[in-house]
């Protein structure tokens, strides 16, 4: 299944004469084409569909989304979480260096 994710802006660079971000969706960050919204900052929302940012989102619906999303298990099931799901399924602890990046400040209060 393909969704529109919100994602919040981690910070902006042109690469190759073309606007990236990279973009944290719940802890995963991936990077995103920002040429369909120009305007966008760093610390803003967008909604985001197969790495392109389509739209501005306010951060409570962002924020509402995302936990709709992970409470529904689409977080896992669009971004994959494969190394978790083999443990899982192995009755195993995920192998080391293989979990995600620690989330700091307001994105791990908001996670909590």
């Amino acid at each position: 299944m393909c969704l529109a994710v919100p994602g919040r802006v981690l910070e902006i660079e042109e690469r190759d004469a073309t606007r990236m971000a990279k973009v944290d969706f719940g802890g995963v960050v991936k990077d995103v084409c920002l040429e369909y919204v120009p305007d966008m900052k760093v610390g803003d929302y967008a909604i985001v569909h197969v790495g392109f940012a389509l739209q501005r989102l306010d951060e409570e619906s962002a924020k509402q989304t995302l936990e709709l999303f992970e409470n529904l298990g689409v977080l896992e099931e669009e971004f994959g979480d494969a190394w978790g799901r083999a443990a899982r399924d192995a009755g195993t602890e995920r192998p080391a260096g293989t979990g995600l990046p620690p989330l700091e400040g307001a994105e791990k209060e908001a996670r909590s």
